[in-house]
């Protein structure tokens, strides 16, 4: 815990609580991104294949969270999987930063 968090207060991260929840976490990069690094345990449907592979994402377990390299792909999957219903999706943003948190 930093020093701000001891004197103010920490606050909570909302994506930190959704992950621990266990969250199912794809990242929407393409594959050769994907293998240059990832999240241990995501799937790897890239932001193109995502309408094509509605059926299988929404037999995924719940709650979603979505990554990319810059949150920009993770942004429009999430839209395009809320546009179809499935609610319990969120955009993780970098993949990093989603690694990070789950190995807090």
């Amino acid at each position: 815990m930093g020093i701000l968090s001891r004197l103010f207060g920490s606050k909570s991260n909302p994506l930190a609580e959704i992950l621990s929840q266990g969250a199912t976490i794809i990242d929407v990069r393409t594959p050769a991104e994907y293998s240059g690094g990832h999240v241990e345990g995501s799937i790897n449907i890239p932001l193109d294949q995502v309408q094509h592979k509605m059926n299988k994402i929404k037999k995924m377990k719940s709650p979603l969270v979505l990554c990319c390299a810059s949150g920009i792909r993770s942004a429009s999957a999430t839209s395009l999987l809320r546009s179809k219903s499935i609610n319990d999706v969120y955009n993780g943003g970098r993949w990093s930063k989603v690694d990070r948190l789950l190995n807090q």
